[in-house]
């Protein structure tokens, strides 16, 4: 249980880095959303293939690409389906229909497969979450149809990588062997963008960071503690990154902490450890 949650903490930190490196990079316009996601997978697929090949060194070299085309569909939709929302929707409304889909999706699998979470969870879930909608419900608008359609696709697909890592026996290989079969389907986003201009050094750079750490990293991580963590549980513990996101947007990009969110991240974290913690108990 301690592997797992030092596995799941860092996880949702390198998440909530990819949340501020999308939002320097898109929202400054230092790279459009083609470019970005052409280059996060891209890169992380580099930095993969070498631990990949390290590890094979050190071990009896396989001939077979661990991970599958079906983990790699799924996290190449959630990576350009979340970039080109953003490009409709602001950060507060794509915030809540992202992990709304994520929690409908891996709850309700849970549910099929004979999860029964208990009563501490259920509760601890609708705390957390009702935190999360009043922390970001000055900032709602109506929201555009197309960028709604496209993060809960997203949320969705995010949700399906997440359930398939959790029967994952070897993670830095299949999280690897995933982004590496997304590089025939990044190229032609980066072909686009440099086509359109779409690129500059400054963005390519915080895509290639997003790519190579938060994303790639960050990913072997989350495979390595999702064994550990039910579906419910794994759902519930993504409620911490946009707090941790948000903290991050304060100490790094200078954003205003107010009295607001100091509540709602206290009672998203109350919530998300009565959850995990009581049950546990």
């Amino acid at each position: 249980m301690s592997s797992t949650f030092w596995l799941t903490t860092l996880a949702m930190i390198a998440f909530a880095g990819n949340s501020i490196l999308a939002r320097l990079a898109l929202g400054d316009g230092a790279i459009d959303a083609a470019g970005y996601t052409g280059v996060r997978l891209a890169s992380g697929a580099a930095v993969l293939a070498l631990l990949l090949v390290n590890a094979n060194r050190k071990s009896a070299p396989t001939v077979r690409l661990p991970g599958g085309w079906p983990s790699a569909l799924a996290l190449f939709v959630y990576a350009v389906a979340f970039s080109y929302a953003y490009l409709q929707l602001g950060a507060a409304v794509g915030a809540l229909v992202l992990f709304a889909s994520v929690q409908a999706t891996m709850i309700a699998w849970g549910l099929i497969r004979g999860e029964r979470p208990g009563l501490s969870e259920i509760a601890g879930l609708t705390i957390a979450f009702a935190a999360f909608v009043y922390w970001i419900a000055p900032a709602l608008v109506t929201p555009a149809l197309l960028g709604t359609v496209l993060m809960i696709a997203s949320g969705v697909a995010w949700g399906v990588y997440s359930l398939r890592g959790r029967a994952a026996t070897d993670p830095m290989g299949e999280t690897a062997g995933n982004f590496i079969r997304t590089v025939p389907l990044a190229i032609p986003l980066i072909a686009l963008s440099a086509f359109q201009s779409g690129m500059t050094t400054a963005g390519i750079v915080i895509a290639i960071a997003s790519g190579a750490v938060t994303s790639g990293l960050g990913y072997v991580l989350w495979y390595r503690a999702l064994p550990g963590l039910t579906a419910t549980r794994a759902s519930i513990v993504q409620l911490t990154v946009p707090v941790i996101a948000a903290l991050g947007g304060v100490l790094f990009l200078a954003e205003a902490l107010n009295l607001r969110f100091v509540l709602a991240a206290t009672l998203i974290l109350g919530g998300i450890a009565l959850a995990l913690l009581v049950r546990k108990r």
